[in-house]
């Protein structure tokens, strides 16, 4: 397993690259603008370290941000996909999101905290019981 990124919703994102660049001191390592989801995604990292990121994810719609939801999720690689959400599962984890396309899943901690596990490399074949699998609460 391997540590990717921390997601956080922003309001303003301007104000929040001159607080989280020019203030704290995180560089621009990656932005992706999203215009069918109406979001953009911006990856910052600390000067010489690309491996612990904070995603920045700005919503182009107006929302208001409750009870932790600015908060997005933790998100770890996985070297297989499956197995690992099969491993959880057998621990008595729910899969709140499974992963359906081989590539992503969803689950929580027992503070409610989503973490989001990623395949590393290319997705895995679609495969059962996974493809069928529905989500299950929040995530």
């Amino acid at each position: 397993m391997k540590y990717l990124h921390t997601m956080v919703r922003v309001h303003d994102l301007e104000a929040s690259l001159d607080f989280y660049c020019n203030k704290l001191g995180l560089t621009e390592v990656a932005r992706k603008d999203v215009p069918a989801g109406r979001f953009t995604l911006v990856f910052l990292a600390a000067p010489g370290d690309r491996e612990a990121q904070v995603e920045l994810t700005y919503n182009w719609d107006e929302e208001e941000y409750s009870g932790g939801r600015n908060f997005g999720h933790l998100a770890y690689q996985v070297d297989d996909i499956y197995a690992a959400c099969q491993r959880l599962m057998d621990a008595g984890v729910v899969i709140n999101r499974p992963p359906r396309d081989g590539w992503m899943a969803f689950i929580k901690s027992p503070d409610g905290i989503s973490i989001e596990l990623l395949q590393k490399g290319k997705p895995l074949p679609v495969k059962e019981p996974w493809a069928s699998m529905e989500n299950t609460g929040t995530w």
